[in-house]
């Protein structure tokens, strides 16, 4: 903001600023406070927050905070506080006010960009804004067993991919004050603080100067608490974003280890198993900002078009740090989530829908046509008794709660349960009933959640929508259905009424088509194969989805190439 000042104007304006230091946890401002300064900040970080716990924007080394309070005179509406030990520079109103009458050509300057950045939305402490990403991270792990310095060392060279990074260690930190931190801060991209020794002041120095904590625990001990309450306790992280890094012996998770392991935290924590280099690549790029999700739309049998998309995404060399989606996309995307090739996937499920007929255990329609019991049996198969939090790769599934929550976002738990609750159709499939809640089809409310994945960090969304004619129509004019025996002839003539499972599976969808509009925007790389000659439920059309979506992704990455 100050960087087109002249030498004159910038010599006054220093002479003008006043030094404090913030802890963290320690609010700069509150909603309601007078604003009454602009403030710089010289080293650390800043949150702004709506309300106690919403974080709404993260204020970095370099940036200011308040500046449209030194023109618009009302109080803060958002609250601002420390998110760790920071360095501030404040310059009160009345001193701004005599710059201004001392060099009133570049104090104009600074007006004039203040009123740019409000126009054009620029970040900045009285808006909501999507937080930046983490800069500096402290490696805290759970004890001094875990092997966190090749840890180190392999996640720095990975981030430098995006910036330069430098490892700060307890013996290149011991006795240094908080300038020299600062410095090494600003002259690299990306700085890892690092306890591998244990010492309980390193290891408050290496909490107090992070933006984000990594937590390094051997998955196969006994799970127990971090020596400090900050990582464990959402409270005291002051809305730090924490990862727990669970590191494997073998090349494959361990079921129930991440279970036990998240057992020891409460609130929002991130968990990545580290089974292998390709693990700690995936990290760096999900820790700075740079991951790649994948979102896959429900849509019945066209969604096997998803496996098509996956064959194409997969020799175009596409990878992806998080998958996410609802219905058949999810059960899908589970795959992915779980490691499976393309080959193994397509096998799979075409023996669970095609060879399987999860939908034909029909029944008495007192709850739905059909039990439900052939299609849980189908996952369950499928994926075993695993938890989400045992996939390989980070997964989230969409259900919707009759109960009340409208969208419900599933990260952990049995697999299957909830993927079967994220594809039961109303009518079609009962629903699930757990702990007192109604669950049924996640298409209901959203059947394509970029929006989950966006809010998650994703940099970079692949989505697959299906998004073929679900409209019905027909040829006459009634309000009740007539005799079954003239019914059955208007249906053998092809003007009669619509079939009920088609009506069913149109309705659980069609109540989620204006949220998808504003889910397929969020998208970077949006594919729609052409559906219309695939019935929702004609799972024997299941060649002619995959090819729709293999062309139509080629088609798409040509494009886009």
């Amino acid at each position: 903001m100050f960087a087109h000042l002249d030498d004159a104007a910038r010599a006054a304006l220093g002479q003008q600023l006043r030094w404090l230091c913030l802890p963290g946890g320690r609010p700069l401002f509150k909603a309601g406070d007078p604003a009454d300064a602009l403030y710089l900040l010289r080293s650390g970080s800043l949150g702004v927050f709506d309300g106690p716990t919403t974080l709404v924007h993260l204020i970095a080394a370099g940036e200011c905070v308040g500046e449209m309070s030194l023109f618009s005179g009302a109080p803060h509406h958002l609250e601002v506080r420390a998110l760790r030990d920071s360095e501030l520079l404040r310059l009160d109103r009345a001193a701004f006010e005599a710059l201004i009458e001392q060099h009133p050509q570049s104090m104009l300057g600074v007006a004039r960009m203040a009123i740019e950045r409000l126009s054009h939305h620029q970040p900045h402490a009285d808006t909501p804004d999507t937080p930046n990403t983490p800069r500096t991270f402290a490696i805290l792990p759970v004890d001094p067993d875990v092997p966190v310095r090749a840890l180190a060392m392999q996640l720095g060279q990975a981030l430098e991919t995006y910036g330069s990074c430098v490892v700060i260690d307890a013996e290149l930190g011991a006795g240094r004050g908080s300038d020299w931190f600062a410095e090494r801060e600003a002259q690299v991209r990306f700085v890892i603080y690092l306890d591998s020794s244990g010492d309980p002041a390193w290891r408050q120095r290496c909490l107090r100067q992070a933006d984000a904590l990594l937590l390094p625990a051997l998955a196969a001990q006994q799970a127990r608490p971090w020596p400090e309450a900050t990582p464990g306790h959402p409270s005291r992280a002051q809305h730090r974003p924490r990862h727990l890094l669970l590191m494997h012996a073998g090349h494959r998770v361990m079921h129930g280890a991440a279970q036990r392991w998240l057992a020891q935290f409460s609130g929002e924590l991130q968990h990545h198993h580290l089974c292998g280099d390709a693990d700690i690549a995936r990290m760096a790029r999900l820790v700075s900002g740079h991951g790649r999700g994948l979102v896959l739309a429900g849509g019945g049998a066209r969604g096997l078009a998803h496996l098509g998309a996956l064959r194409a995404l997969r020799e175009a060399g596409h990878e992806f740090d998080a998958i996410g989606g609802t219905s058949i996309g999810a059960i899908i995307g589970a795959g992915v989530a779980n490691l499976w090739d393309t080959d193994t996937m397509v096998r799979n499920l075409h023996e669970a829908f095609v060879r399987g007929k999860p939908l034909s255990d029909w029944t008495l329609p007192l709850v739905a046509l059909t039990r439900g019991r052939r299609a849980a049996a189908m996952l369950r198969h499928t994926f075993g008794a695993i938890d989400i939090e045992d996939l390989e790769r980070p997964f989230f599934c969409v259900s919707t709660s009759l109960s009340g929550d409208g969208r419900v976002v599933h990260r952990n738990g049995p697999l299957w349960l909830w993927l079967r609750a994220s594809s039961s159709i109303p009518g079609v499939l009962p629903p699930v009933l757990h702990d007192g809640n109604v669950y049924v089809d996640g298409a209901l409310v959203d059947n394509l959640p970029t929006d989950v994945m966006a809010a998650d960090g994703i940099a970079h969304i692949t989505a697959v929508s299906i998004r073929a004619e679900i409209e019905l129509r027909t040829r006459i004019d009634e309000f009740a259905t007539p005799p079954w025996w003239r019914l059955l002839l208007q249906q053998r003539r092809g003007n009669g009424w619509p079939r009920l499972v088609s009506t069913l599976t149109r309705a659980a969808m069609v109540n989620s088509g204006e949220n998808s509009e504003r889910c397929c925007a969020l998208a970077n790389l949006l594919i729609t194969p052409p559906l219309d000659h695939v019935g929702m439920l004609d799972w024997k059309d299941w060649q002619r989805a995959v090819d729709s979506g293999y062309l139509e992704t080629i088609k798409m990455l040509e494009a886009n190439a």
